[in-house]
């Protein structure tokens, strides 16, 4: 039963995840109830997310080319922050990290619902590269490190954190944007994973069933997007993990009272 949970969430995943974002919502609640300690849970959320980063990364590579010139720098940057995240992950208990779920899912389910305004506020206030140039170059690396230790350490909403780096680096090429955000995405999954698997910090089992599933939903899912309405997808995304953040806030407070 729990192996047609995991499944069933890594499908359901998947498929929001090449929709509209925010598939972690759902694959890592599952992994916590199939009873896969917190802090195994998350690195094998990221585990299970990682082929998914990657493949859509390839595909999105004709319109990420022409900023082909961001790449190393970004990648560096993802490679350096996303370990430290990691890490951090790595030193914290399963109550300690169990006390800060709660505000981490609040967190990412509230740049998922503002996101999109938060982006296009963005957009019209950066106006290409001389958003850049007002914001600073310093400034805006800055938050794609602070961004990328956040990733390696939670996984879920790093996607819409990303794209409001982006639309603060000045770009508004959605596609581009998209494309950027699974490159930087699958580098740090990428090196939180590397060191994930010298700590011990995967679970194997659980996590390949769920990578199945979002492997296997989000290619369908992107065959059949066109016939399903983006909107509908992400009040269905808001309002589980609505009820997700508001389970894990009791779990972690309410029922010690």
């Amino acid at each position: 039963m729990t192996e047609i949970l995991l499944l069933l969430a890594g499908l359901l995943g998947g498929a929001v995840n090449s929709l509209a974002g925010g598939g972690s919502f759902i694959v890592f609640p599952a992994l916590l109830f199939a009873g896969v300690p917190p802090v195994l849970a998350n690195a094998s959320n990221t585990y299970a997310a990682l082929p998914g980063y990657v493949s859509g990364a390839a595909g999105y590579w004709k319109s990420v080319a022409p900023y082909k010139d961001r790449l190393v720098v970004y990648g560096l940057i993802a490679a350096v922050f996303g370990y430290i995240g990691a890490e951090l992950l790595l030193v914290v208990s399963d109550e300690q990290f169990s006390e800060v779920v709660p505000w981490l899912m609040a967190f990412a389910v509230l740049s998922f619902i503002f996101g999109n305004r938060i982006n296009a506020t963005l957009r019209a206030r950066g106006g290409g590269r001389s958003g850049m140039k007002l914001l600073g170059t310093v400034l805006i690396l800055s938050l794609l490190a602070a961004v990328s230790v956040y990733g390696g350490f939670f996984n879920a909403g790093l996607g819409i954190l990303l794209l409001a780096f982006l639309a603060m680096a000045g770009m508004s090429d959605m596609h581009a944007m998209n494309g950027l955000k699974l490159f930087i995405s699958s580098t740090i999954a990428l090196v939180a994973v590397v060191r994930f698997i010298f700590n011990g910090s995967i679970d194997w089992y659980h996590g390949s069933i769920a990578l199945v599933g979002v492997t296997t939903g989000g290619y369908v899912a992107a065959r059949l997007a066109r016939y399903i309405p983006t909107q509908w997808i992400r009040v269905g995304v808001i309002v589980y993990g609505i009820a997700m953040t508001l389970y894990f806030f009791w779990t972690a407070y309410g029922a010690q009272g």
